[in-house]
């Protein structure tokens, strides 16, 4: 066997051996979401109208797409995010429940 050929050996083990072994030196990916808790923005801001018809607000729309269920985020503004130009700390959008999706019957037989 020629020393030219020995290298290129090498050189392939050494790397069948990084491909091997990286799993081991790269941390995993994680979710900022667990299995049980799902979230689904839809895009750009609407106008939210609560159900018993005392909030209309601009904001953002949420669906649990573990339970169905819609969420309202006020975001003040067209603004995909809350904005409180007379404070200088960082506004928080506290949801509201709009409605619900019966995720449940989507399995179930046509009627």
């Amino acid at each position: 066997m020629r020393t030219f050929d020995r290298i290129v050996f090498a050189l392939i083990a050494v790397f069948l051996g990084v491909i091997a072994l990286r799993p081991l030196f790269v941390p995993k990916a994680v979710s900022a979401q667990g299995d049980s808790f799902h979230l689904y923005f839809e895009p750009g801001t609407k106008m939210l109208h609560s159900p018993d018809k005392s909030r209309h607000v601009l904001g953002k729309v949420a669906i649990d797409l573990s339970t169905g269920k819609i969420w309202g985020f006020p975001t003040g503004g067209e603004e995909p995010y809350p904005v409180d130009a007379g404070h200088a700390t960082p506004p928080v959008s506290h949801p509201f429940l709009l409605g619900q999706y019966q995720i449940t019957d989507i399995n179930s037989p046509a009627q």
